[in-house]
């Protein structure tokens, strides 16, 4: 059993690494130039840049959306203070909403699984049930099929 903990991630979940890694440093200390700080970022990753450029897509989008994504994190947290939510489960709740909410190319369950795997691997225990109950009452939300990509449905 302990082989798969040792097998090597996907592409894709090396970049949603980067991502939530970046985000994480983001939320902990805001950059005056973003686009210098994201370079700086990806020039200390162990691949050539344009291996993460899923990564970048996806943080560059967090945080483009950051605002409306946050706004529906304190929606559906609703007995929670939004400021006491630990920084890495933010990073990653974050990444989750953003990716269900404004890429039609992922599926949102895969948005949700990849979360929560995320979560089990860097946050404490107790933060899967968290990401899982939000992203739970979330996925009543979403008015576009679970499993598929696919065109812009709307939530």
């Amino acid at each position: 059993m302990k082989a798969a903990k040792n097998k090597k991630p996907s592409k894709r979940r090396e970049n949603r690494i980067a991502a939530i890694q970046y985000l994480y440093a983001w939320e902990s200390n805001r950059p005056d130039h973003l686009i210098s700080s994201v370079d700086l970022f990806f020039e200390g990753k162990d691949q050539p840049r344009e291996y993460y450029q899923f990564g970048e897509e996806l943080l560059l989008g967090t945080l483009d959306k950051v605002e409306e994504v946050d706004g529906k994190i304190r929606a559906l947290a609703q007995n929670w203070d939004f400021h006491r939510i630990a920084k890495i489960d933010l990073a990653i709740l974050r990444l989750a909403i953003y990716e269900i909410l404004y890429r039609q190319d992922i599926p949102p369950i895969v948005s949700i699984n990849e979360a929560i795997d995320l979560s089990k691997e860097f946050s404490n225990p107790e933060a899967k049930r968290f990401i899982n109950g939000i992203l739970d009452k979330f996925k009543g939300e979403i008015k576009r099929p679970l499993r598929q990509a696919g065109e812009k449905f709307g939530i």
